[in-house]
């Protein structure tokens, strides 16, 4: 796929950050459709309304991913006023921050895999038959995380959403080639902390930089078009996944935690103003 010209885009988590910049992406392109989906209406009707300059029809709908009903009620809506998409951006997430067991059960372990693990599955199989079914190239491209290649103090519970990310989305990949539907390609994102805000207060460990978001757009906006299966960036990540598989425990946690200090990174964490705002990268 060369662009999404003509093609309808979802982009979930399209309100703010880095899905506000996938989604202005696709309206450059000229996609038929750009349909935005948040849960954050103020937020929402401010994209939108940018977007509105441009020649795509852009459809914005508030939607809560963590809940099924939300969802399937919202695919709906969108299969009536513009059809099904041909490009689906999972980008909606949230982060917690802090030792596993002073989070919270619903609030914060609960929601989590909700949002960030289960959505993109539900999402997904709600526009997959559609693709598999269409003629030309269709392309999903799910936003996991660095943090789903690598343990973190402090990350438990999101690296937990993150890995089930990259297992369910590279699965569903194979699975897709396996069955013949290969116009219909899958691409994984694990980067690691980028700038928008969400991290605010994390130390970028050893050789691996605090990304600009432009910077990782841009990568990501390629490799889904191309249906490059994984992008990790920036390529410490996947130097560090690999050391990880070559050395026993004890010597990677002395190299990563010491050395790299990756393990101290989210010391500082504060993110943004509220610990339950919504990641959009």
């Amino acid at each position: 796929m060369k662009s999404v010209e003509g093609k309808i885009v979802l982009v979930t988590g399209a309100a703010m950050g880095m899905g506000r910049l996938y989604a202005q992406r696709a309206a450059s392109e000229g996609a038929k459709a750009v349909v935005l989906w948040d849960v954050n209406a103020e937020a929402l009707k401010a994209t939108a309304t940018e977007l509105s300059a441009s020649h795509s029809r852009i459809v914005a709908h508030i939607v809560d991913v963590s809940s099924l009903a939300s969802i399937a009620t919202a695919a709906d809506r969108v299969r009536a006023e513009v059809g099904d998409p041909q490009v689906l951006i999972n980008n909606a997430g949230i982060v917690r921050a802090g030792y596993f067991w002073h989070h919270d059960p619903e609030r914060d372990t609960e929601l989590s895999m909700r949002i960030n693990a289960i959505a993109p599955m539900h999402i997904a199989r709600e526009f997959l038959p559609a693709m598999i079914a269409g003629d030309g190239a269709s392309r999903l491209l799910n936003i996991a995380s660095a943090a789903g290649t690598l343990s973190n103090p402090k990350m438990s519970v999101y690296a937990a959403s993150k890995w089930a990310v990259i297992g369910w989305s590279d699965s569903l990949r194979l699975e897709l080639a396996q069955a013949g539907h290969r116009h219909v390609a899958v691409t994984t994102l694990a980067s690691s902390y980028i700038s928008t805000g969400m991290f605010e207060g994390v130390r970028g460990p050893l050789l691996t930089p605090i990304l600009a978001p432009d910077y990782v757009v841009d990568r990501a906006w390629a490799a889904m078009l191309a249906g490059r299966p994984l992008l990790m960036l920036p390529r410490a990540v996947g130097f560090a996944r690999a050391l990880r598989g070559i050395l026993p425990q004890r010597a990677f946690d002395f190299i990563a935690g010491r050395v790299f200090g990756v393990y101290r990174s989210m010391d500082d964490f504060t993110g943004r103003s509220s610990r339950s705002q919504t990641k959009r990268s």
